[in-house]
């Protein structure tokens, strides 16, 4: 593995976790601990990280690293198929709905089989891909244009020239952070579309595992009183689901 492949996914770590050990990292990419000491040195000059006895931890900077769509596809994996299955519950037949880009809007994807007249736009290449294999008959997908990002995004100019001249009843937006100052993701014209979907949308619901909560990305997309339904799941602490409880309209917990 590549120096750079390493210092992203040590970062990487750092988004899931306040702090990492050289010994866990070491064993996850399969690399020396010297390794792994030499990569935290040239990132803690770099002031991406700060370093720490035994390891590294986080600082508190906007993340600007974009996950690729593969690492991310199985983690909180279990979380996140339970948090499309409430959203799901959101979706009904006859509607017009909008699906960003993400894994976990993915899988919402996969569980609209059964929805009858559906029309979806989405600028998710793998949620495209998932649509495409539904019934033709039941289901419109509309893929917007666009610049392709690491997470299989279509975005920049021609997506949002796309999504501005539609229209829609539902928008499920994935998240890289979710804080109290708003939405973000490392990735900005990402965020320009998704800044186009809320603006389509007559109602926004927001899908974020429990390890999302308090980090902040590169480029806000929106503030908190935009969203209409905040979906998460059963790991996030009381202390924060009750913190979050205050700042949405309604959130909703899947077992």
């Amino acid at each position: 593995m590549l120096s750079p492949e390493r210092h992203t996914r040590i970062l990487q770590a750092l988004t899931e976790s306040p702090a990492v050990r050289v010994a866990d990292l070491a064993a996850t990419l399969g690399v020396s601990d010297m390794t792994i000491r030499r990569d935290i040195d040239l990132l803690d000059e770099k002031h991406l990280l700060k370093k720490i006895h035994g390891g590294a931890s986080r600082l508190d900077v906007l993340s600007s690293i974009e996950p690729g769509f593969a690492y991310q596809a199985d983690k909180q994996l279990r979380a996140k198929r339970h948090i499309a299955a409430r959203a799901r519950q959101l979706i009904a037949d006859g509607m017009t709905i909008a699906l960003g880009a993400g894994t976990t809007t993915v899988q919402l994807a996969g569980m609209l089989v059964d929805v009858e007249r559906l029309t979806v736009i989405t600028n998710s290449i793998k949620a495209a891909e998932k649509l495409y294999a539904l019934d033709p008959r039941n289901t419109t997908v509309i893929l917007t244009g666009g610049q392709r990002t690491p997470s299989e995004a279509l975005v920049g100019p021609l997506s949002v020239a796309a999504i501005n001249s539609l229209k829609v009843d539902l928008c499920f937006l994935g998240v890289h952070g979710i804080h109290p100052s708003g939405l973000s993701t490392p990735n900005l014209p990402e965020a320009q579309s998704n800044a186009a979907f809320i603006k389509a949308s007559r109602k926004l619901v927001i899908l974020a595992d429990h390890t999302k909560f308090g980090l902040r990305a590169l480029a806000s997309f929106a503030s908190l009183d935009q969203v209409n339904v905040l979906i998460t799941d059963s790991g996030l602490p009381k202390k924060t689901e009750e913190d979050y409880r205050a700042l949405v309209p309604e959130l909703l917990v899947a077992a």
